[in-house]
């Protein structure tokens, strides 16, 4: 259950980091108040899985998990460039993210 709430928080990372762009600076008021509500939720369900899996492991996955699915929802949605340097960052951090899975013990 660690695993899957870890996800989910990895996940509602992208979802508030989206919202902080559309928020220009926390000058407009809905996606201001979607960002610090996400947030929330997201340091939350971090927080539970931190309960069962080491801070190191629980961190990097969280973290990992959110920049890949704001790179791809930067290039899908907002139509940021995508390049293959950009791309290679990305296959290295998705390793990462499944290394440091493999390496844990919960």
């Amino acid at each position: 259950m660690a695993w899957i709430a870890l996800f989910v928080a990895g996940v509602l990372e992208v979802v508030w980091a989206f919202y902080m762009k559309q928020s220009h600076g926390f000058t407009r008021l809905v996606p201001s108040i979607m960002t610090i509500t996400v947030m929330a939720a997201s340091i939350g369900l971090l927080a539970y899985a931190m309960r069962l899996l080491p801070l190191g492991t629980a961190y990097t996955v969280w973290t990992g998990v959110g920049a890949i699915g704001a790179f791809c929802v930067g290039v899908v949605v907002l139509g940021e460039e995508i390049t293959v340097a950009r791309v290679a960052a990305a296959l290295l951090i998705v390793s990462g993210i499944a290394l440091m899975k493999y390496s844990s013990n919960a």
